[in-house]
C-alpha cells in the first residue's frame, strides 16, 4: 500500500509538489473551467467567477463546502473542474456509505488533486471523513457540496474549524447574463436556476416539481418536519411577502398554524439558503428599528410564481431588481451582511453595507433612477456620515456622479460597488 506522498506517483498519475502548485496546475491547465450546459444554444457556459472564489478558499483551508439551493448547479459545477482534476464521489449512491468506511483507505485511492464528494451530508459521518482528509492528505484539496450551510446537520458540529472556507453559490446573478444569452427581464421572470433560466417559456411545473423535492430531499431528511402541505404553504406565503418585513405573528395567524413552527420553518429556510432574514442596520440613530428583519425569498423566479405575476408588469419589476441587486452582494461580498435601515417614520433604504465602524456604504435600488427619494439618505447620513452612496440601476451604465444637495451619489450598476 502507498503512503501519502507516493500516492500519485506512476504512469498517469499526479505527483504533488509543494503547496497547491499541482492541484492549481490541473485546473488551469483543463480549459473549459466550471461550466454549465446551455440547452438554449448547445453551448458550454463558463462561470469564472466561481472558480476564482474556490481557487482563492483553496489557499486558505483544504476544504471548499459548495452550498447553494437545489439545482443552483453545484454538481455541475463540480463536475465540470475535468475528469483529469477530480476524483467524483457522489454520496447519494448507497455504495459509497461503504466506499469511504475507512477514510485513510479511501483516500488513499484517490488518484487526482481534488476529491469531490457530491451531497456529503448523506453519509453517516460526514464530519470524520473530511478532517481526516485535511489532516491526513494535505497533498489533496477537497470540495464538498450540499443544499445547506453546515450547521443544519448535528453531524458537522464544532469538527471542521479552521479546515474549510464557505463558499455560497447564488442562483445565476447580474454578472452571468452575457454568458447565459439572456436579458435582464428573462432573468427576473424565470429566475436563475439553470434550468428554468435557460427555458424557452417559463416552464410552471419546474417550480411545483422544485418545491416538493426540496422538502423531500432537504427540508425533511436534515430537520424532520412531516407535514409536506403545512411547510409549503408557509413556503409560497413568505415568497408572496418576498421584500417586505418579517411579521411572525401575522404569518402565524394567516395560516392557522403555531409561532413556534413558523419560528422553526424559517430558521430551516435560512439554513437551507431559501430564505433570506435581513435585519436591521441601526446605532447611534433616533427611533430606528433595530429587532424586525425584512425576508427575500432566493430567486425571482420563485417569487414571480407565487405570486402570480404572468407576465411581469413594469411595476413588478422594481422589487424583482431589489432581489437581483440582494443576491449580486451575498455573491460577492459574502463577508459584509446585508442589512436594510428604516426608522419609525417609515424612511427606509434597500441595503446598508457596514465594512467598517468608518465606513457604512449605502445602496438603494431603482429600476428608473428618477424613482429615486434622498429623504432617507439625508436622515440616514445625519447619523453615520461616513460612506459612499450608491442608486443601483439597470441603466446605470456607465456610471455616474450626482450631487443630491449635500449628498454625492454614484449612479451605476451592481458591476460598480467598490470592494
Amino acid at each position: 500500500m502507498t503512503g501519502p506522498g507516493q500516492l500519485f506517483a506512476g504512469v498517469g498519475r499526479w505527483k504533488p509538489t509543494t503547496g497547491l502548485d499541482w492541484v492549481t496546475k490541473c485546473l488551469r491547465n483543463h480549459t473549459l473551467h466550471l461550466v454549465v450546459p446551455n440547452v438554449k444554444y448547445g453551448i458550454m457556459i463558463a462561470r469564472n467567477y466561481w472558480r476564482k472564489r474556490m481557487e482563492t478558499a483553496w489557499t486558505q483551508a483544504p476544504i471548499v463546502w459548495l452550498s447553494g439551493v437545489r439545482r443552483s448547479g453545484k454538481t455541475t459545477l463540480a463536475q465540470s473542474l475535468g475528469a483529469e482534476c477530480i476524483q467524483y464521489v457522489n454520496c447519494d449512491l448507497p455504495r459509497v456509505e461503504d466506499m469511504v468506511r475507512d477514510p485513510e483507505l479511501f483516500y488513499r485511492s484517490c488518484t487526482k488533486p481534488v476529491v469531490v464528494l457530491d451531497e456529503i451530508h448523506q453519509l453517516t459521518d460526514p464530519a470524520r471523513l473530511l478532517k481526516i482528509g485535511a489532516d491526513a492528505f494535505p497533498q489533496l484539496r477537497i470540495l464538498a457540496t450540499g443544499s445547506s450551510t453546515l450547521a443544519a446537520s448535528r453531524k458537522f458540529r464544532d469538527t471542521l474549524t479552521g479546515r474549510k472556507r464557505v463558499v455560497h453559490l447564488t442562483p445565476v446573478g447580474w454578472g452571468e447574463l452575457a454568458d447565459f444569452g439572456v436579458t435582464l427581464s428573462h432573468r427576473l421572470f424565470h429566475g436563475g436556476l439553470p434550468p428554468a433560466l435557460l427555458a424557452r417559456e417559463k416552464p410552471g411545473g419546474f417550480y411545483a416539481e422544485w418545491l416538493d423535492s426540496f422538502f423531500a430531499r432537504d427540508i425533511q431528511r436534515l430537520f424532520g418536519f412531516r407535514d409536506v402541505d403545512r411547510f409549503n404553504a408557509l413556503f409560497e406565503y413568505l415568497l408572496r411577502q418576498s421584500g417586505g418585513l418579517f411579521e411572525l405573528s401575522k404569518a402565524a395567524t394567516a395560516l392557522g398554524i403555531s409561532r413556534p413552527t413558523v419560528e422553526s420553518h424559517v430558521r430551516a429556510l435560512e439554513t437551507t439558503h431559501a430564505l433570506t432574514l435581513v435585519r436591521p442596520f441601526h446605532g447611534g440613530g433616533q427611533n430606528e428599528l433595530v429587532k424586525q428583519p425584512k425576508l427575500y425569498g432566493f430567486d425571482t423566479g420563485f417569487v414571480s410564481y407565487a405570486r402570480g405575476w404572468d407576465p411581469l408588469r413594469p411595476e413588478d419589476l422594481g422589487l424583482l431588481w431589489e432581489h437581483l441587486v440582494l443576491e449580486h452582494l451575498q455573491a460577492h461580498y459574502p463577508e459584509v451582511p446585508a442589512r436594510y435601515w428604516r426608522d419609525k417614520s417609515g424612511r427606509e433604504l434597500d441595503f446598508v453595507l457596514a465594512h467598517s465602524r468608518d465606513r457604512v456604504d449605502v445602496i438603494e435600488c431603482k429600476w428608473h433612477p428618477a424613482a429615486f427619494d434622498t429623504g432617507a439618505l439625508a436622515i440616514f447620513r445625519g447619523y453615520y456620515p461616513h460612506g459612499r452612496n450608491y442608486l443601483l440601476t439597470p441603466s446605470g451604465a456607465p456610471s455616474y456622479r450626482r450631487r443630491y444637495g449635500d449628498l454625492e451619489v454614484l449612479v451605476g450598476t451592481p458591476d460598480d460597488l467598490a470592494a
